[in-house]
């Protein structure tokens, strides 16, 4: 089973996050943050993730501490889950269209953490989330999960579709690359390791 749970508490958050690779799509999101639960309800919808998660966080200050942190715990999750890699696709990618914005989503499973990140909206708040806090929560997550991570706007205007198009084009990708694929004896690298 490719599964995880992973608990963080801090003076500033406290998080609980469950994650199964081979759900259904399946998602229990509280985070406090009404644009943010929209956002990971999709990504857990588009990946076929069960996805439960968790979280109190000091949201009288801001939404960054819980957004940021999120996205630790669920790269600690997807790191977690997907165990040694065996077996698995490694790589995924994905363009996804949402009305107005498209957007690229690449990943690498290699256990080497790096991010890019380009999407640029005039908007600055979906509802109570902050379009900058994206960036913060897919940073985090590349890097708790050891991932390469380059999420690119090819084009859009409104941020809801925008950051709409990441997280599905995000899901997408991660799916393809957290998949089994019975050719892969091992891991998926000329080295034998990740």
């Amino acid at each position: 089973m490719r599964e995880a749970e992973v608990s963080r508490k801090t003076k500033e958050t406290d998080i609980r996050i469950r994650l199964n690779l081979d759900g259904k799509g399946e998602a229990k999101i509280d985070t406090g943050i009404g644009f943010f639960d929209h956002m990971l309800t999709g990504l857990a919808k588009h990946g076929f993730y069960d996805l439960e998660v968790s979280v109190k966080g000091d949201l009288n200050v801001d939404g960054h501490h819980t957004v940021e942190d999120t996205g630790i715990v669920l790269g600690e999750a997807f790191a977690k889950a997907v165990g040694e890699k065996a077996g698995m696709k490694r790589y995924g990618s994905f363009i996804l269209p949402m009305d107005d914005a498209l957007v690229l989503c690449t990943v690498d499973f290699c256990g080497r953490p790096y991010f890019s990140y380009d999407l640029e909206m005039s908007e600055e708040r979906c509802g109570e989330f902050e379009t900058v806090l994206a960036r913060e929560f897919f940073y985090a997550l590349s890097y708790s999960a050891g991932i390469n991570l380059h999420i690119k706007q090819l084009s859009g205007i409104n941020a809801h579709h925008i950051l709409e198009a990441a997280f599905k084009a995000f899901a997408k990708a991660t799916d393809m690359a957290t998949s089994l694929d019975p050719r892969i004896e091992g891991v998926l690298s000329t080295k034998d390791k990740l």
